[in-house]
């Protein structure tokens, strides 16, 4: 029994372009893809067959940075209890699917709720985007990451280490609960009220101790890395990917070109800041996010001309930064800072699912592969913007969302 997509243009992510005159089968019962092409094909009286109307059929989208226990509306990072932070995590899941995407890495939940729910999206008991999970993030005292959580204040957002053994108990507890990646604090950021982006926090001997634990136990390494010095740390302990990477420099990028190291930008962060907070954001963040926002835009351009791979992750659940619409946003700001619109849908589609280590099913549409497919009316390779339309069609696992 196979399910057939036909007349469409097909983008399968190792290309950069669209199959035109194309179709797709795939098996509803185990949610793969079984076969493609373009022209004729054959299917028998079990087969159903769905008429795509020229639509135009490319990979289900993948996040690379998401927070999906906060509340983009709300701007409330603190005091949050576990029952908020899973009504907050439903509901954000609920947007990402039908916005298209059907996989995002978190990078960072109090109380361990994407590791929760992540269990179980697999079990099949709740619907939303499959999750590579993160659990709590490692934080030096006082640094990023130090989030008071709890209805009481009873709980910290993340682990605070300050020391390589602490480090080395951490990163094993969060191996125990599940996770799959080490979200670690190498520099300060915006939206902390207690230090500069260009603060240096976890050393490198930490973020040392942190790679060489998460390495051995099939973990990936992503820091949150804004200011210079930190990114360099991060590189030296042998992180898989930089977030944000505002200060990074031609020196550095070339080095995570090299070394193919991943880089998730994460620019509809400070742009939704800009774009909306004035006024409402407390004047730290404000401050801190207009220092940086020029340099941050620029220096992503320099990456993008040096050939560094660039992962879609937007930081989505911080101030303003939308789960539903923030994700093809973002690929529109990888365009204006130098990006192909082809290099944009495969930095959220193929290079994604390498970096979170799941390209043997994700990431691209081929044979044996996830049906994970996401259908739109307008092509994203002749108008970025046409992921931001509302009108999609969505399938996981071959079921349409």
């Amino acid at each position: 029994m196979t399910t057939f997509i036909k007349n469409i243009s097909l983008f399968d992510g190792l290309h950069e372009q669209f199959e035109e005159n194309a179709y797709l089968g795939f098996d509803p019962r185990t949610g793969k893809i079984t076969e493609l092409g373009t022209g004729q094909f054959v299917c028998d009286a079990t087969d159903s067959v769905v008429d795509g109307k020229n639509q135009y059929l490319l990979p289900g989208l993948i996040n690379a940075h998401t927070h999906i226990m906060w509340d983009p509306n709300a701007n409330k990072l603190e005091y949050l209890s576990e029952s908020e932070v899973t009504v907050n995590a439903l509901h954000n899941l609920k947007l990402l699917l039908n916005a298209g995407v059907t996989y995002i890495r978190d990078c960072g939940s109090a109380f361990g709720i994407d590791v929760k729910l992540a269990r179980l999206i697999q079990q099949g008991q709740i619907s939303g985007p499959d999750i590579i999970a993160s659990g709590r993030p490692m934080s030096m005292t006082g640094g990023h990451g130090d989030l008071i959580e709890g209805a009481h204040g009873e709980v910290v957002w993340g682990h605070l280490v300050d020391s390589k053994d602490a480090m080395r108990q951490a990163v094993r507890e969060e191996f125990k609960h599940g996770v799959k990646n080490i979200k670690v604090m190498a520099t300060g950021g915006v939206m902390s009220a207690t230090d500069e982006i260009d603060d240096i926090e976890l050393s490198e001997s930490e973020l040392s101790v942190a790679v060489a634990e998460a390495h051995t136990k099939h973990m990936t390494v992503a820091a949150h890395a804004q200011g210079n010095q930190g990114i360099t740390n991060a590189l030296r302990a042998g992180v898989d990917s930089i977030e944000h990477g505002i200060y990074l420099d031609e020196r550095q990028a070339q080095y995570m070109k090299d070394h193919h190291i991943f880089l998730v930008p994460t620019l509809n962060a400070p742009t939704c800041i800009a774009e909306q907070g004035v006024g409402i954001l407390p004047d730290y963040m404000l401050r801190k996010n207009d220092q940086v926002k020029d340099d941050f835009f620029q220096n992503m351009r320099m990456a993008f001309k040096l050939g560094v791979p660039i992962v879609v992750g937007t930081d989505a659940g911080t101030s303003f930064n939308q789960f539903d619409t923030g994700t093809a946003k973002e690929m529109a700001l990888l365009v204006s800072v130098g990006a192909t619109n082809a290099q944009a849908l495969q930095a959220a589609t193929r290079y994604a699912a390498e970096l979170l280590r799941i390209d043997e099913a994700y990431g691209t549409l081929e044979v044996g592969k996830n049906a994970d497919l996401l259908l739109l009316d307008q092509n994203p390779l002749e108008d970025i913007t046409a992921m931001e339309y509302a009108q999609k069609r969505v399938y996981k696992n071959g079921h349409l969302v």
